[in-house]
């Protein structure tokens, strides 16, 4: 009877077992479709490629380091670095070099390409039919009869006067006005890029048309947040300056005061705040902008927004085009007026004309043509960058040099930390 109960006994744990393990199988399985794990690191690669051309801006490296974007004349152009050939070109309209492609900017998590593009509206004016407020000639009144008084009635009223107003018709009147619109059309695009393996031509997309888009503005700025698919831009016409917000459902707000000019931003990665530094008349500060809401992050007037990762708000204090302390605020849900700060690094680095960003490992960037300040958790650490022109992936993590050559320029990409 006991040896009974023992081969039971092992058997029902050999069972639980089992039953474990596939549970466990399966989990591991829904989990992996439901959240994928996160990669690892930042993509890195280590290449060169030959581009025609010499006369590259706005130089930028996608998501997977195998796509750069750049303008050539006025021409977008995006080129396969692994098979070393055009993928695609968007030029300016024909015979108007000043519009075409205004900016552009890789989403951080995919091959995907957001552009803006202008071309002159055809109908900047069109003519439509009103009405016209008629002019009315005067009623006229029709003479006054007198009714004899019947004194053998006795409902008979003395002497009732009879008058009644003779209103005259009036014709219905129009005239035609003309209608003034936007003379520019500003169209959002996104360009999805395949695998750079594949020969399969990219998906270029039509969002939507930015009515609200001024002509002849300029993008100064251009942040995106992926997790509230919001957009925002900075756009300079003249004197004058807007920062505009997009959002997936085609909603366009403008959240700048007037007068008011914004010197850096950055978009919360979570919940879509964006963060501002903002001048008005002689008051500098620092601003977050949320959903219907504005409050002070700081009124100390050295400091600027350099970024938002991961839960923190990473503000630089500038003195004399120096930057001496990099604190933190955390990035809320539910943002308050003047939040503490931690202090995150305090030196002395050269602040002009510079690139910042915040890597994804956390590390702040700051580099010039000549050298990459990197600091991670509090150290500093100088790269010196040797091409002609450097650029720096936004994670932070791969280094572009070019080098022209002849009508050619040589692209090399390789880890920024080796």
């Amino acid at each position: 009877m006991k040896k009974k109960l023992r081969t039971i006994f092992a058997w029902v744990l050999v069972s639980l077992f089992l039953q474990f393990g596939a549970y466990s199988f399966l989990e591991n399985k829904v989990a992996k479709v439901l959240g994928p794990v996160a990669e690892a690191g930042p993509i890195t690669k280590q290449l060169e490629a030959t581009i025609p051309g010499t006369d590259f801006e706005n130089v930028q490296v996608s998501y997977a380091k195998d796509y750069l974007a750049y303008t050539e004349n006025g021409t977008l152009k995006i080129f396969n670095l692994k098979k070393e050939k055009m993928v695609f070109e968007k030029k300016a309209p024909a015979n108007d070099n000043t519009m075409g492609v205004l900016n552009y900017q890789w989403l951080p998590d995919r091959d995907t390409l957001v552009y803006f593009y202008g071309k002159k509206n055809p109908n900047p004016v069109t003519y439509v039919t009103v009405p016209v407020d008629p002019v009315v000639p005067p009623a006229t009144t029709p003479p006054k009869s007198t009714v004899p008084i019947n004194p053998e009635d006795p409902n008979q009223k003395p002497n009732k006067q009879v008058e009644e107003e003779v209103k005259p018709k009036v014709p219905v009147q129009t005239k035609t006005v003309p209608k003034y619109g936007n003379p520019q059309i500003t169209e959002l695009y996104t360009l999805e890029l395949p695998n750079s393996d594949e020969d399969t031509a990219p998906d270029d997309r039509f969002n939507q048309t930015i009515n609200e888009f001024p002509a002849g503005g300029k993008i100064e700025e251009f942040v995106v947040s992926t997790s509230t698919n919001l957009i925002y831009l900075t756009i300079k016409n003249g004197s004058t300056e807007r920062l505009m917000e997009i959002d997936v459902m085609k909603n366009v707000r403008t959240l700048n005061k007037t007068g008011e000019t914004i010197d850096s931003m950055a978009a919360s990665d979570r919940y879509g705040t964006l963060f501002i530094t903002s001048k008005v008349g002689g008051t500098k500060q620092v601003i977050s902008l949320g959903v219907g809401n504005r409050h002070t992050i700081s009124k100390n007037a050295n400091d600027r927004v350099i970024g938002v990762l991961d839960g923190k708000v990473y503000i630089g204090e500038v003195k004399n085009n120096v930057l001496v302390k990099i604190k933190s605020t955390e990035d809320r849900s539910e943002i308050k007026d003047n939040p503490s700060f931690q202090t995150e690094w305090e030196g002395s680095i050269p602040f002009n004309n510079v690139s910042t960003l915040i890597g994804s490992e956390g590390q702040i960037v700051i580099y010039s043509q000549q050298m990459a300040n990197v600091i991670t958790a509090g150290q500093l650490e100088e790269i010196p960058l040797l091409g002609e022109e450097n650029y720096i992936s936004d994670d932070g993590a791969e280094l572009i040099q070019m080098k022209k050559s002849g009508t050619s320029t040589i692209v090399e990409l390789k880890p920024l930390k080796d």
